[in-house]
């Protein structure tokens, strides 16, 4: 099978700087190295194709000679420029950047006698809160487990009077470089973990960490209009890095607990108003509860139970929002219990004097409706 243009393989133009060559590449090896896709030799192919191309295309004397004269250029079976070893420096770190992002060494040090630095990992703390402080805000304090440097050893993890020694594996870089073939990996040095320091004599108090655990207090403002599930993120207060990274963020996951009153529905807020049948039956105001206080609703008469009211603005204002949301009363007339035989003579002699149709409407239409299912 004839093989595809290099430049068509990559993606790129055929007036494509290194850089941009390098990073298709880098895209591609990604997407399909046999490691990530092991049941899929499509994928290897392509990884296989990929990696040819940028093996010519990376090294300026093969990328001329390709230009010229198409794969005979570069086919040392046809006399070109031959496909040894030689000038393979630029394929090889890159390969060894993509390997590291493959299997995760993240921030690992490439050359230079740089260690590895690693940003520390971020927190999560739980907090809960009442609807009336989601609803108005409020400053609270937290206490959150915290590493911080060792006062015996200084955060250096050496007894005190002892000096940390350099790895004699990495030579103090912090990372190996490993050889095969034409292939240069660079990974993280297994004797020092990246540090490029080793301790001989570790601190007895934090046992050569260099940290000790402890609690640290923290002022944490709740916005007002915050909601069950939203966070707050207090930058710098997670864990702290490692080799002079920076530190992790703390992340204050909010859950706002139920009411006896009300029933939160975003913005929104839905409260019952339990009622006695007179009042449904005669109307007349009735007091509803808010966040901000009282407010009156007039009912009039012969409201029915499940009717509901809205006071408009009586809501919670949302974090992102411009107006406050309504407060919406759920009216639910209440039958009367533990009636004394008067009371019921009495409920007996109401109830005979409104048999007519016209104090029923709803028990007149539903009879109605029965009626006309059986027929």
């Amino acid at each position: 099978m004839a093989k595809r243009d290099y430049y068509e393989v990559l993606g790129v133009a055929k007036n494509a700087s290194d850089e941009e060559i390098k990073k298709a590449y880098r895209k591609l090896a990604m997407k399909f190295h046999p490691d990530r896709n092991p049941d899929s030799k499509g994928s290897e192919e392509k990884f296989k194709e990929a990696k040819e191309a940028y093996e010519m295309l990376s090294e300026p004397k093969k990328r001329e000679a390709y230009d010229r004269f198409g794969h005979a250029g570069v086919d040392p079976n046809a006399g070109g420029m031959g496909g040894g070893q030689g000038g393979m420096g630029g394929f090889s770190d890159v390969f060894g950047d993509i390997f590291g992002d493959i299997f995760g060494a993240a921030g690992g040090a490439r050359g230079g006698g740089r260690s590895n630095v690693y940003r520390g990992a971020d927190l999560r703390y739980s907090m809960e809160v009442s609807l009336e402080q989601a609803a108005n805000g409020y400053t609270t304090e937290i206490r959150v487990p915290s590493w911080e440097n060792c006062d015996t050893c200084q955060g250096s993890g050496a007894k005190p009077g002892t000096k940390p020694k350099a790895c004699q594996t990495c030579g103090g870089q912090g990372s190996v470089r490993m050889q095969q073939g034409f292939f240069s990996i660079q990974q993280t040095c297994p004797t020092c973990h990246g540090s490029g320091k080793v301790i001989s004599d570790p601190c007895g108090t934090c046992d050569g960490v260099g940290r000790v655990k402890k609690t640290k207090t923290l002022e944490v403002r709740i916005p007002a209009g915050i909601d069950t599930g939203m966070r707050i993120r207090s930058a710098g207060n997670g864990e702290p890095g490692i080799n002079g990274g920076p530190s992790g963020d703390l992340y204050v996951e909010i859950h706002v607990r139920d009411h006896s009153v009300f029933q939160r529905d975003g913005d929104d807020l839905h409260c019952e108003i339990p009622i006695s049948m007179i009042t449904a039956a005669l109307g007349g105001k009735v007091e509803v509860p808010t966040l901000a206080g009282r407010a009156e609703i007039d009912l009039p008469e012969g409201t029915q139970s499940g009717k509901t009211f809205r006071l408009r603005g009586k809501g919670i204002k949302g974090l992102r929002s411009s107006y406050p949301g309504d407060l919406y009363a759920h009216v639910a007339v209440e039958t009367p219990v533990r009636l004394t035989d008067k009371q019921k003579k009495l409920l007996r002699e109401l109830e005979t004097s409104l048999e007519d149709p016209k104090h029923s409407p709803q028990t007149r239409g539903w009879l109605d409706k029965v009626k006309e299912f059986f027929q």
